[in-house]
């Protein structure tokens, strides 16, 4: 549903329409609330539009413990919610969770890499699932694997998806489902009132029981507003897309994977530029040269677009979580890994916003640690 009436109350109003806007804003539809989504123009950053579309558990929390768990809780979930969007909208969002690998060029790269992996391994008891697999093993999931390739670590729980067709799909089932969807709208002001917030925008004018940031790097300013803070600073990443080729890369990897219509998407740069969001052809040649040590294959393969998005990086690069202590009702959601996150923000994070009850352990994903 497309909201026309300049003013109108609601339930809950998500501010950002992105993969993290939409996921929070179908679980509060699934706890019944009545959810309005005010998103920005496209002139907006859109950070959503140009992600690797990665469900990756190997690696992340490697100095957080409760990071790597939620990581793995979400990507547990994460069937589920795939099947649920088919099932609502008839779109297939090309979900796979059959492993996949790390692959390191050089053999310091693949023993720093085995040993942060033993050390996550160890402070889950015991329960995290990975392999360290020399070249000879690599080639049993890769035939293409190039010879400089010194080996890779690998992990069942890692996937990827089609992040357009998610970002599609999560649209159409909330508006399926009576989401409010307001496009066009920056949010210029969010007034507490003395219940509940009033958030103003250029043309409309929402009266809401609670408020959740979910602008990405638009949270920086929108936080302040409500008591909150949101340090986060864009970090450029550039992709390059190969023509369609027959399929050969069976598993993704962390820097090269195949879609499911035969593109190649290469990346994996981190540029520290502000809010630059353009192409170099410096860092796209070096992204080039190490998939082309991956997969020679793809030294005689065509390119047919490339992109530079910007992630929304914290101090720490983890989420923040957070409740206004001064605001009750005001939350803020911001992390870089969205996609991974996915179905732990439409399941545990958006029932915690809904009811106020939680296992989760947000405490430690407050902003108040950047204060320390």
């Amino acid at each position: 549903m497309r909201l026309t009436e300049s003013q109108h109350g609601t339930d809950i109003c998500v501010l950002g329409g992105g993969i993290v806007g939409l996921a929070i804003a179908l679980g509060l539809l699934r706890n019944g609330h009545q959810v309005t989504l005010l998103d920005e123009g496209d002139i907006a950053l859109r950070a959503s539009r140009g992600n690797f579309g990665l469900v990756w558990v190997q690696g992340k929390g490697d100095t957080l413990p409760e990071y790597a768990a939620i990581s793995r809780q979400s990507a547990k979930l994460w069937g589920t919610l795939a099947e649920r969007l088919q099932a609502s909208t008839g779109i297939d969002i090309q979900l796979q969770q059959r492993g996949g690998l790390y692959v390191c060029l050089h053999e310091d790269e693949l023993k720093k890499r085995q040993t942060m992996l033993m050390t996550m391994q160890q402070a889950a008891g015991g329960d995290y699932p990975f392999k360290t697999l020399d070249l000879a093993e690599v080639r049993e999931f890769f035939p293409q694997i190039g010879p400089e390739v010194a080996g890779a670590t690998w992990c069942p729980e890692d996937g990827h998806l089609n992040p357009l067709l998610y970002l599609r799909a999560m649209t159409e089932a909330f508006s399926q489902q009576g989401g409010i969807l307001v496009t066009g709208s920056r949010v210029d002001k969010i007034i507490p009132q003395s219940t509940g917030f009033k958030v103003e925008t250029e043309t409309h004018t929402v009266h809401c029981d609670k408020v959740v940031l979910t602008a990405g790097l638009g949270n920086r300013d929108l936080a302040p507003m409500v008591g909150l803070s949101a340090p986060v600073v864009p970090n450029r990443g550039q992709v390059l897309i190969s023509e369609r080729l027959d399929p050969f890369i069976h598993y993704p990897t962390g820097h090269v994977r195949q879609t499911a219509e035969g593109t190649v998407q290469i990346g994996d740069s981190k540029e520290d530029v502000g809010f630059d969001s353009g192409t170099t052809l410096d860092v796209m040649a070096k992204i080039a040269a190490r998939a082309r040590k991956m997969f020679p294959i793809l030294d005689k393969a065509r390119l047919v677009r490339a992109w530079g998005a910007l992630r929304v990086m914290t101090p720490d690069g983890y989420p923040i979580y957070e409740q206004s202590t001064q605001y009750p009702g005001a939350y803020l959601v911001t992390c870089h890994s969205g996609v991974t996150l996915g179905a732990l923000h439409e399941g545990p994070l958006a029932d915690w916003i809904s009811s106020g009850q939680t296992q989760l352990p947000l405490e430690v994903f407050h902003a108040k640690r950047f204060e320390l």
